[in-house]
C-alpha cells in the first residue's frame, strides 16, 4: 500500500505541501511505486501522448518517441536526442556572476576568469539551469542516464 495519496504527491511536486508533511515523508520509508506514480501524476498534467521515461529536472523530461528517447521541456519543446547535451539547443545568456542576483560582491566569483550561464527554453523562455564556470569552459553535460533497452 503507497503512504502518500496523489493529492499529496501532486502537492509536493508543486513545493504546496506543507513543510512539516514534507519532513515526515523525507523521514519515512519510501513507497517502491513513488517514482513511477509521481510521473503518471506528471503525465497526466502535461498531456503528452509521449511517455515521460524520466524526469531530468523540474521543467525538463526524457519521453519515448516514436524516433527514440528526447529532453523535452514542461511546455512541450524538444531538446533532441537524450544522448546530446540539451544546452547545445537552448537559449544561452552570459553575465557577469558578480551582478549581486545570485552572489554576494564579498563571496563572487571575478568576472575576469569566470562568468554566469543561463540556459533557457527557446520556445517558453524557463529558466532550465544555470553555470558559473570559468570563461571559454564548454557546457556541462549533467546527466546522462543508462537505459537497460538501449545498446551502449
Amino acid at each position: 500500500m503507497s503512504l502518500l495519496e496523489e493529492k499529496e504527491l501532486s502537492d509536493l511536486l508543486d513545493g504546496t505541501l506543507d513543510l512539516e508533511r514534507v519532513r515526515e515523508i523525507q523521514r519515512a520509508p519510501k513507497d517502491l511505486d513513488r517514482r513511477e506514480r509521481l510521473l503518471a501524476i506528471e503525465q497526466k498534467r502535461l498531456g503528452w501522448k509521449d511517455r515521460i521515461v524520466l524526469a531530468l529536472q523540474e521543467s525538463l523530461f526524457i519521453v519515448q518517441t516514436d524516433a527514440g528517447k528526447t529532453v523535452r521541456c514542461r511546455c512541450g519543446h524538444h531538446f533532441g536526442d537524450y544522448r546530446r547535451n540539451w544546452k547545445e539547443s537552448a537559449l544561452v545568456h552570459e553575465r557577469d556572476p558578480q551582478d549581486g542576483e545570485l552572489y554576494a560582491s564579498a563571496n563572487a566569483p571575478t568576472k575576469d576568469w569566470m562568468i554566469l550561464r543561463e540556459f533557457y527554453c527557446p520556445t517558453c523562455a524557463t529558466l532550465l539551469d544555470t553555470e558559473n564556470v570559468p570563461q571559454g569552459y564548454p557546457f556541462i553535460f549533467n546527466f546522462l542516464p543508462y537505459f537497460q533497452d538501449e545498446k551502449p
